[in-house]
């Protein structure tokens, strides 16, 4: 499985962006993750879906960041509205090794996902 982050960019605080993950290998049912991390800060879970397509949102950025998948597009988004600074970090697309791997609980520990993208650049000013 490869995974390409698009979608970052630089928004004023209040604003949106839409990330997408394209994954190349059949990612169906298989739990995915979104991360970040901000410099000098470790890398933090965000939103998750999971293997049967419910989603679990971190509370930092809960009402804020939807996450949602296209099974015929192979393809994870993160809708972030309402963007404040604290939000400013790289985003990763995530996956584990196998497709029943945390399947039915929330996985939010860096160390379970073994794919990973090369992230995508959020700043919010």
């Amino acid at each position: 499985v490869q995974l390409v982050e698009s979608g970052g960019g630089s928004v004023q605080a209040g604003g949106s962006l839409r990330l997408s993950c394209a994954a190349s290998g059949n990612t169906y049912r298989h739990y995915m993750g979104w991360f970040r991390q901000a410099p000098g800060k470790e890398r933090e879970g965000v939103a998750f879906i999971d293997c049967d397509g419910s989603a679990s949102i971190a509370d930092s950025v809960k009402g804020r960041f939807t996450i949602s998948k296209d099974n015929a597009k192979d393809t994870l988004y993160l809708q972030m509205n309402s963007l404040k600074p604290e939000d400013t970090a790289m985003y990763y697309c995530a996956a584990p090794l196998t497709q029943n791997s945390c399947c039915g609980v929330t996985c939010n520990q860096p160390y379970k996902y073994y794919y990973w993208g090369q992230g995508t650049q959020v700043t919010v000013s």
